[in-house]
């Protein structure tokens, strides 16, 4: 990583001084944990120190709003993804669950899955995951997406040649 020259470094410090105190409280106010609104916030300025280009940024706290908003659906969909699979495991017994770093190992698979399907089209995701948790045939797939049979077999063609590309 190269170095940042000294005037981007004196906007992203100036940017830093005025803002981060109110995207920290912003942040406080939508998860309600000031530890991880803090988290928060050091990822939002990692990701405009990424960016690197704080000198067109017109706007700051609509900039900063912006890319806090982005990581805040990324958290909710990771808790959203734990708590199902906590609510999952609550349906086996307790000799069958796995350790700590199994469980950690399983989490991260899942919402790597889930951001890997994320890329695809809302049908043809649907259409996979109806398939492959829902057990649905393709004809029922169609009647409940409003597509034919044969566009669902399109579908899952497609989110199948996307899992296998995917590059995890």
């Amino acid at each position: 990583m190269s170095t940042i020259d000294l005037s981007t470094n004196a906007a992203l410090t100036q940017l830093y001084r005025e803002h981060h105190s109110w995207l920290l409280n912003w942040l406080h106010k939508q998860v309600a944990c000031r530890i991880q609104a803090e988290d928060h916030a050091h990822d939002t300025f990692m990701r405009v120190i990424a960016a690197r280009d704080v000198h067109s940024i017109r706007e700051p706290r609509a900039y900063l709003t912006t890319i806090a908003k982005g990581i805040l659906v990324n958290h909710w969909r990771r808790s959203a993804i734990e708590q199902a699979y906590w609510q999952s495991l609550a349906d086996y017994p307790e000799e069958v669950t796995a350790s700590v770093e199994h469980h950690a190992i399983i989490l991260e698979t899942l919402n790597e899955i889930d951001a890997l399907l994320d890329q695809l089209p809302e049908k043809v995701r649907s259409a996979f995951l109806m398939s492959q948790l829902d057990g649905l045939t393709y004809a029922q797939i169609g009647e409940r997406l409003g597509v034919s049979e044969r566009m669902v077999k399109k579908y899952m063609a497609r989110a199948m040649l996307h899992c296998l590309m995917a590059d995890v």
